[in-house]
């Protein structure tokens, strides 16, 4: 699928297109027509957005770290923010006036796996600081997989009532998630993302294990550990 990076290319193809039908367009008016089709006001804005997608300019990566997610790789700059030393940083490389829609589930996200050998049958918890400019969501997450793949233990903080991801502006905020390591678990992976626009920073991230009195943050299984609300009492604040 093409994307705002094959703005020119479209512009050709609609010009030839348009020819075919004995209409003609200048290159020009087909740039401004496929700017128009990315929501973006004109040419002119769509070229400097694109100049700024293709800028060489980049973050290094901190040893160790790996890159994922659900993006396009010239929408997000990821990795060790040069201004401040000992932290990571994703951003959009768009504000949300430009007319670029990252909101349909693109993430950036930095993450590390691990063998979860010396973890089995053990609780562990991640814990992280984080820190917010204009996101529409930036989370820790911690996921347990068993030898085929299969998720096993998950949680990302995102369906959190309270104590979840930080959205818009927020200063440095502890986030932690406590999973249980099932003694098939074959690896442990763990990071942070960046949903949407915005920028999140993360520092001090540390995975420990804890004992039985930390209680596990774990939601999103197949199984409840436990029945619940069978008097349908209370609700969740996605459905209220």
């Amino acid at each position: 699928m093409r994307s705002f990076m094959d703005a020119k290319a479209m512009a050709k193809s609609l010009r030839q297109a348009l020819a075919e039908r004995k209409i003609e367009l200048s290159h020009s008016d087909c740039l401004e027509i496929v700017s128009r089709q990315f929501g973006v006001a004109n040419w002119n804005t769509l070229s400097a957005l694109i100049d700024d997608a293709t800028d060489p300019r980049t973050l290094p990566m901190p040893q160790g770290w790996t890159v994922w997610g659900n993006h396009d790789k010239n929408q997000y700059r990821l990795g060790i923010d040069p201004e401040r030393p000992g932290v990571a940083l994703i951003e959009s490389r768009f504000s949300r006036a430009s007319g670029i829609d990252l909101a349909a589930g693109q993430f950036a996200t930095l993450m590390q796996s691990i063998v979860a050998d010396a973890y089995r049958g053990s609780r562990l918890q991640l814990t992280a600081s984080l820190k917010t400019e204009d996101a529409d969501a930036g989370t820790i997450w911690l996921r347990i997989d068993d030898a085929s793949g299969k998720v096993l233990r998950f949680d990302n903080m995102m369906q959190r009532q309270t104590e979840g991801a930080l959205r818009g502006n927020a200063g440095w905020t502890q986030r932690s998630i406590v999973l249980d390591v099932p003694e098939d678990a074959a690896s442990i992976n763990y990071g942070f993302f960046l949903q949407g626009y915005g920028r999140c920073w993360v520092r001090s991230v540390q995975l420990v294990p804890v004992d039985e009195k930390v209680v596990p943050t774990h939601v999103h299984g197949r199984h409840l550990p436990q029945p619940q609300n069978l008097d349908f009492s209370e609700r969740s604040r996605a459905s209220a």
